[in-house]
């Protein structure tokens, strides 16, 4: 019973053999400090390490959350078009009706000048 297992045991086994050689190979082939580059405000729109209590832009915030919405819309629009034959018509509307909020949305936002970075 136990001898079905042998070749599970030696998939992991062999997993953290090659998980621990490219460790060992980033930490020692890498620089030990950082370049200017990496500590640069590349996502979070500000400077890192600095005070917490820092003020900051909130638009960089309003345009990640818009990121969000769209970047959810397209994992629900994959799913949909795979099932897109089994689930006949009324799939179909339910679709179109969900991408009209959406663009609605999208619009209201672009109105409104939400995406304007001056």
């Amino acid at each position: 019973m136990l001898e079905n297992y042998i070749p599970v045991l030696i998939f992991i086994i062999v997993g953290l053999l090659i998980g621990g050689v490219m460790m060992f190979l980033g930490f020692s082939l890498a620089p030990h400090r950082p370049d200017r580059e990496k500590l640069s405000p590349y996502e979070c729109g500000f400077e890192a390490f600095e005070d917490a209590r820092m003020k900051f832009d909130v638009r960089y915030y309003l345009v990640a959350i818009l990121f969000i919405i769209f970047d959810l819309e397209i994992a629900f629009l994959f799913p949909w078009a795979v099932v897109l034959d089994d689930i006949g018509l009324f799939g179909f509307f339910s679709m179109v009706v969900f991408l009209a909020i959406l663009v609605a949305g999208f619009v209201y936002e672009w109105k409104k000048g939400a995406l304007e970075w001056e």
